[in-house]
């Protein structure tokens, strides 16, 4: 039997990825979100303002499997702007972003244009209207994760993030989950 337990959490817009904070600031952190396990880690990290699927485990070993570049993690992202076929290609071939104070290029990635918009919930902290110029939804599919990666992607093709949501891990998605929702679940069903 195995001791280790796992959860798929759509983690909202706002909270750290984190159980504990140092300092004393008060910040939504994942623990108000549901009775986590001691010991309980995230795998992998969404920044504050990214929202989506987050999986959780106590087992160290299951959150390497799950970073490992055999893993797709695919992201919904809306850009300020109409999205060109150029930026997509360049997007799909790679990129050129800052990681660590280096020049970094990104590996190939699957990206094509979202139509209609995703259905999602609501965000906790509105994204602008329409009224200030057209965003697109772009789906994007990488297989590493620098800090920010994504953000810096679509930056870097002209056409800045303005909201991120992670929607798929393997096979795993939120496509049921609500802002907030965690779920109990086997991870070793999902990744050998």
């Amino acid at each position: 039997m195995n001791p280790h337990r796992h959860f798929l959490l759509f983690k909202p817009w706002g909270y750290h990825s984190q159980f504990i904070l140092a300092g004393n600031k008060k910040k939504l952190l994942l623990g108000s979100l549901h009775d986590f396990p001691d010991g309980t880690m995230s795998i992998g990290r969404l920044d504050k303002p990214s929202e989506g699927l987050l999986l959780l485990t106590t087992d160290g070993k299951m959150s390497e499997k799950v970073r490992s570049k055999k893993v797709e993690k695919e992201y919904f992202v809306q850009v300020d702007g109409e999205i060109t076929e150029e930026a997509l290609e360049q997007l799909r071939n790679g990129v050129d972003i800052m990681v660590e104070k280096e020049i970094y290029r990104t590996r190939p990635s699957k990206a094509f244009r979202i139509m209609p918009t995703p259905t999602l919930p609501l965000r906790g902290k509105p994204i602008r209207d329409d009224r200030h110029g057209p965003s697109t939804w772009v789906s994007i599919t990488i297989i590493e994760g620098k800090n920010r990666q994504i953000r810096k992607m679509t930056a870097a093709v002209g056409f800045p993030t303005l909201r991120l949501v992670r929607y798929r891990i393997g096979d795993l998605t939120i496509s049921d989950l609500q802002a907030g929702e965690v779920r109990e679940l086997d991870l070793n069903d999902y990744f050998q």
